[in-house]
Order: structure tokens, then C-alpha cells, then sequence
């Protein structure tokens, strides 16, 4: 039981530090902070916004209740409810990463 719990943790790991990534390369490019709104202008703005809304949403969830709890005042079990959504979203991501990598270090050799 050990070596899934570790596994899991690492998974979870591997998606909030890419949703972290991403975001930060979000806010450095487009100077405002990556939220779920998604550019219905352009085909390939859509689909963009939806694979950095996809993947930088953990960091997305905490920064919000993160500041919800600070400025707002919002109670201790909305961080929590927060905490738990991200960190299974990030466990989600990080699978799919990690699986991404594997096929692509499988193909190449």
C-alpha cells in the first residue's frame, strides 16, 4: 500500500508543478494572471484557452480560494473542498503527463 500512495502523491505532484508552469508562462506572456475564461474569437485561441484551462487548473482553484479565504473571509472547509478538487484534478493531469512521456521516450527509442 505503500508505493501507491507514494505514486499517487507523486502524480499529484507532477500536475499541480505543470499547472504552476503553465501559469506562471501564462501570466509572464500575457501580463495577468491565466483564469477560466475561454477566447471564443479564433478556432486556435479556443483550443488553446481550453488546454491551458485543462492543465493550469489546479493552480486556477488554489489561487482562487487561496485569496478567497484571505480577502474574503470565506470559511476553512471551502479551502479544504478547494484543496481536495485541485489535488485530484492534479493527480488526473499528472497521469496523463506522465503516460504522454513514457510513449514518447517508448517511441523514440
Amino acid at each position: 500500500m505503500g508505493l501507491e500512495v507514494f505514486a499517487f502523491a507523486y502524480v499529484t505532484c507532477v500536475g499541480f508543478v505543470c499547472a504552476g508552469i503553465l501559469s506562471s508562462c501564462y501570466q509572464l506572456v500575457a501580463q495577468r494572471p491565466v483564469g477560466f475564461r475561454v477566447n471564443v474569437e479564433t478556432w486556435a485561441g479556443t483550443v488553446v484557452s481550453i488546454g491551458m484551462c485543462t492543465f493550469a487548473g489546479p493552480f486556477i482553484i488554489m489561487r482562487n480560494a487561496l485569496r478567497g479565504r484571505r480577502i474574503e473571509n470565506r470559511p476553512i472547509g471551502w479551502l479544504f473542498g478547494s484543496s481536495a478538487i485541485a489535488g485530484l484534478w492534479s493527480a488526473c493531469s499528472g497521469v496523463l503527463l506522465l503516460n504522454v512521456a513514457m510513449g514518447a521516450a517508448t517511441a523514440m527509442g
